[in-house]
């Protein structure tokens, strides 16, 4: 019954990626004119994901040079990764209609997924009740970073459709995380602490190497402090996740 409870939980939250199914009828020139303020809510969750609940988490087992060491590692890793995906993709002159920023938003947010897919199978080998809090408080922070990562998938050229299958197949890693998740942890005890510097070394890469920076080319001051005020709402959801969470 545990595995099937995690099964069901992950599940539940990959289903938060289909959130973009609402922008299905809207015209696509709305959807472009407010595309960096989903990119902005993006940048505000990522970060705050990162430094609110990642890095204090693994805090509380790990060494704080281990966490330096993950991290630094991370950055140099996804640098790599993002010229070879640049050059594949754009090489030789050739137009390029998927930015890079976009496939390795995929990269970090599948990580992301999987390591929640191993704290949700924690929460429920530990306790069903625990596992239900931990539940509700991941949605608390899921839906509004989909929400995000659909906007981000768009600026970075994936047409609606895709970028609704990609974020749900991205988001369907939960799902093997938890699996994943209930076997280790039976066998070996919980892993979790040592996946946690990655994803947040993934998600301070994008943020600050390849989101901010689209917000920070606004030359309209009005406009920006709209940018800025809705990465202030992403992280003021980190924040209201890790108190309803009780962290």
């Amino acid at each position: 019954m545990t595995l099937l409870y995690i099964i069901l939980g992950t599940l539940l939250i990959a289903c938060g990626a289909l959130i973009g199914i609402f922008t299905v009828g809207i015209n696509e020139r709305r959807i472009h004119n407010n595309l960096l303020y989903l990119v902005a809510l993006s940048s505000g969750t990522m970060l705050g994901g990162a430094f609110i609940h990642l890095l204090p988490e693994a805090a509380n087992i790990l060494s704080i040079e281990s966490i330096a060491i993950v991290m630094m590692f991370t950055v140099i890793i996804y640098l790599l990764i993002e010229k070879i995906l640049h050059w594949r993709h754009c090489h030789d002159g050739e137009n390029c209609t998927i930015h890079t920023f976009g496939t390795l938003n995929l990269i970090g947010d599948g990580i992301h997924n999987f390591i929640d897919g191993i704290v949700i199978a924690a929460a429920f080998v530990t306790d069903y009740r625990i596992g239900l809090t931990t539940l509700i408080a991941m949605a608390a922070h899921e839906i509004p970073q989909e929400i995000g990562d659909f906007g981000v998938l768009l600026h970075a050229g994936f047409n609606k459709r895709k970028a609704l299958l990609w974020n749900f197949v991205i988001a369907l890693t939960a799902v093997v995380g938890g699996i994943v998740g209930w076997l280790t942890i039976s066998s070996y005890g919980d892993i979790t602490p040592y996946l946690l510097p990655i994803a947040a070394g993934g998600f301070i890469y994008i943020a600050v190497s390849d989101l901010l920076p689209e917000l920070r080319q606004q030359e309209d001051l009005k406009t920006f402090f709209g940018h800025f005020f809705c990465l202030l709402i992403g992280v003021g959801i980190m924040f209201a996740a890790k108190l309803l969470g009780g962290e």
